[in-house]
């Protein structure tokens, strides 16, 4: 399109009230300024719009069919405008947020909710993936990541973070025994250990070694999904170490008990909502990740 959206105001101003001296004052420009952009108007659609005389000015055809013709397009800026505005103080339309299964579960489903009774106009469609996803491909507005970030492309902001624990089920314990070291958490022919088939980072616990290396462990059981792991371990599977976000319910239900408590060593996994990055965030992008960060906040996942 030759004509600019400014173009088209000057000539409405102008028109609307009587002068181009007047439309100038209107619109802050010099005279010799607004006079200039109706001449180019005049020459980008090679017509005359306005016949001018020292007393007046007169529409001629072609500028009375030009004029409703721009009223029309300005008006739909404005209302374009205008639902914009509108969609920031009451955000709505599609939101995509895809989650790992534990986190969506125990993290986002519960607040959902509440998130609607505050948002009722933002359709939520609430995906699980268990690895990283590419937000484009899948078509994702917002992910909940939990862990270390690596793609510099996308924004990222810090929501919570989590601690890690060594938990087992009191029917575990009654038939195995409670490890005391471990070297008795580590022996196979005592304990059943629940681990992460992937990430392997996930299999080192936050305990140490009496030489004080990390304790890696290696699973007799394995699943990518750290929510099979946590059912194995309620029904007395094994031993796992599960964040606080999935557990915090079993443990003070009784369902999980902490191991080695005075030995596990402060881990804490950071919870990160990811977006890619762009001049203006979306609304119903800035009030979702608003409202998980005030209620993280009020009620953390870990004490």
């Amino acid at each position: 399109m030759k004509t600019t959206l400014d173009e088209m105001q000057l000539f409405v101003s102008v028109v609307d009230l009587g002068s181009i001296s007047a439309a100038a004052e209107q619109l802050e420009l010099t005279v010799s300024a607004a006079s200039r952009t109706l001449t180019r108007l005049e020459h980008k659609l090679d017509t005359t719009l306005l016949n001018r005389t020292t007393r007046r000015l007169t529409l001629t055809d072609e500028g009375a069919s030009f004029l409703e013709q721009a009223r029309s397009i300005l008006d739909s800026v404005n209302a374009a405008e205008e639902q914009m505005a509108a969609r920031k103080h009451a955000p709505a339309g599609r939101l995509r947020v895809d989650a790992a299964t534990p986190f969506m579960l125990h993290a986002i489903v519960p607040l959902i909710p509440g998130f609607r009774e505050r948002y009722p106009d933002i359709e939520l469609e609430l995906n699980s993936n268990e690895g990283i996803i590419d937000l484009i491909e899948h078509r994702t507005d917002v992910a909940l990541r939990i862990g270390a970030l690596k793609d510099s492309t996308l924004h990222a902001r810090k929501l919570a973070t989590s601690r890690v624990r060594v938990l087992a089920s009191p029917a575990y314990l009654a038939k195995h025994g409670a490890p005391r070291t471990t070297a008795q958490l580590l022996n196979a022919e005592r304990h059943v250990l629940l681990g992460f088939s992937k990430p392997e980072s996930l299999n080192e616990w936050p305990l140490r070694h009496p030489d004080g290396e990390p304790v890696q462990i290696q699973p007799h059981i394995l699943s990518p999904n750290g929510e099979t792991l946590r059912h194995l371990a309620l029904s007395g599977q094994g031993i796992v170490c599960l964040s606080d976000f999935m557990t915090r319910e079993d443990r003070a239900s009784g369902a999980l008990v902490q191991l080695f408590a005075r030995q596990t060593l402060e881990v804490r996994q950071t919870i990160h909502a990811v977006y890619y990055r762009n001049t203006a965030l979306a609304s119903r992008i800035a009030c979702f990740v608003d409202y998980l960060a005030e209620v993280f906040r009020e009620k953390p996942f870990s004490g």
